[in-house]
């Protein structure tokens, strides 16, 4: 069979692309090109499938919703029936090889948008958090953040949250490793208040 090096037309613009410019070349049927740069194997086509995968966009829930207040603690969490573990598998018929890439949600990192607040835990990263009910009232979250402080008037804190994807392939000759991780993140930006009291003695 005759190859012929085609670039990937949704990374034209990536320098790395034009490494993959070999023209026709001669290879004996079933088998795969050796000794050319970017040839057919089981991690390209684990790296195609990465591209390809359907990673949904990052959403968070929080508790309490909408305006926040000073010194009591916000849940967060993602929600584990839309972020699991997805899988693409890409392949070729003639040589038989494929790849299938693997991505699973692994952690939840919290940037509260302001030095002004505390993390639960303390390193801001946990794992997907766990949904707020009212049985964990008295509980610590989580997964959460407290503010320490109001909002200015009409101003927000922009909360950060990023989902970390961990990345893995298997090919069909048993070689496997991971790719780098993927991270995906979205903003929400929330409003602090404070609670007014009034204390008579």
């Amino acid at each position: 069979m005759f190859w012929e090096g085609v670039r990937n037309p949704d990374r034209a613009d990536d320098p790395d692309a034009y490494k993959c410019s070999q023209h026709a070349y001669w290879v004996p049927d079933g088998e795969t090109p050796k000794g050319v740069p970017l040839a057919v194997s089981p991690k390209v086509l684990a790296e195609y499938a990465y591209e390809r995968l359907p990673i949904p966009r990052t959403a968070i829930s929080l508790n309490p919703k909408g305006k926040q207040t000073v010194n009591l603690d916000t849940w967060v969490w993602a929600d584990k029936k839309r972020f699991k573990k997805v899988s693409v598998t890409a392949s070729l018929e003639n040589p038989a090889i494929s790849a299938t890439t693997t991505a699973k949600p692994v952690s939840l990192t919290l940037e509260p948008g302001t030095e002004d607040a505390k993390t639960y835990p303390g390193s801001g990263t946990c794992k997907l958090g766990e949904p707020y009910s009212a049985g964990k009232k008295d509980q610590t979250p989580p997964c959460g953040v407290r503010y320490l402080r109001a909002t200015s008037k009409n101003g927000t804190y922009p909360l950060k949250a990023t989902l970390t994807w961990e990345i893995s392939w298997k090919g069909s000759d048993g070689s496997g490793a991971t790719l780098p991780a993927g991270t995906f993140s979205t903003t929400e930006d929330l409003t602090v208040k404070e609670i007014q009291s009034i204390v008579r003695d």
